[in-house]
């Protein structure tokens, strides 16, 4: 396939998989019942963090968290008490009531400063979105002496894809006009995002050329970018509709 055909394929996938319909099946349904940024962005925070196994599995331990929030998630955090979901016996595949507990107190802590966006703000102006997540991290964690939970957040300076933290950031950053993002995030521009590399995009990106490393690591994921930039500067991660809805709805 030539490169302008390959383009033509890849934006018809995107626009036939980036609508309201997708919700339907995915986890990005469960921060879609708020309204309140701060309730979004814990929701989704929450929700991308345990976003490996089957969606189906997802979305069915994020109901529970959000079941163990009252439903009302931002008012949760900010009147949590240190071992409060102790009781919960949550966990979903690792991550536990333990870690639960390290999260909920690093986003209080969060939401006593500047809130969760802010954390992502660049450090130097040179900082790209590799710099914002590894500086993000380390202000997470920056409280936590529970090692067991630091590996619940990816840091792409150690060569990880970051897939859960680059989903989060598309799901805050890009545009809600699709009706399935949520364009709430103003300080990161969608130009500047990576695409969350899973099975099915890694492999579908494979087939279609674009491509070659075998590891789905962060040299993966810029080699793939730096494809998906020249197709489209602006918002190169709308192809992520098109590579994962080829592997989860038509079995490319």
């Amino acid at each position: 396939m030539k490169a302008d055909e390959l383009k033509d394929f890849l934006d018809f996938k995107a626009e036939q998989y980036e609508k309201p319909e997708f919700l339907q099946s995915d986890p990005i349904q469960l921060p879609h019942r708020f309204t309140q940024k701060e309730d979004i962005e814990i929701v989704a925070f929450l929700v991308s963090t345990i976003a490996w196994g089957n969606r189906k599995s997802i979305i069915q331990s994020g109901e529970k968290l959000i079941s163990i929030m009252e439903n009302d998630p931002f008012n949760f955090v900010k009147n949590y008490a240190v071992g409060d979901v102790f009781n919960s016996d949550f966990v979903h595949r690792t991550f536990n009531s333990q870690d639960l507990n390290c999260f909920f107190l690093s986003l209080q802590r969060l939401y006593k400063g500047k809130g969760l966006e802010a954390a992502f703000e660049k450090v130097k102006p040179t900082d790209t979105i590799k710099d914002r997540i590894h500086n993000f991290r380390n202000a997470f964690f920056q409280d936590v002496d529970s090692t067991r939970t630091f590996k619940h957040v990816s840091d792409p300076m150690k060569n990880s894809a970051a897939k859960r933290l680059n989903m989060f950031l598309r799901w805050l950053v890009r545009s809600n006009l699709m009706g399935v993002d949520f364009g709430l995030w103003k300080s990161i521009n969608p130009s500047e995002l990576y695409l969350p590399l899973d099975v099915h995009t890694s492999n579908n990106a494979r087939k279609l050329g674009i491509l070659n490393r075998k590891q789905d690591d962060w040299k993966a994921l810029e080699e793939l970018m730096s494809i998906l930039r020249k197709m489209d500067p602006n918002d190169p991660v709308k192809y992520d509709f098109a590579l994962f809805g080829l592997g989860a709805f038509e079995k490319f």
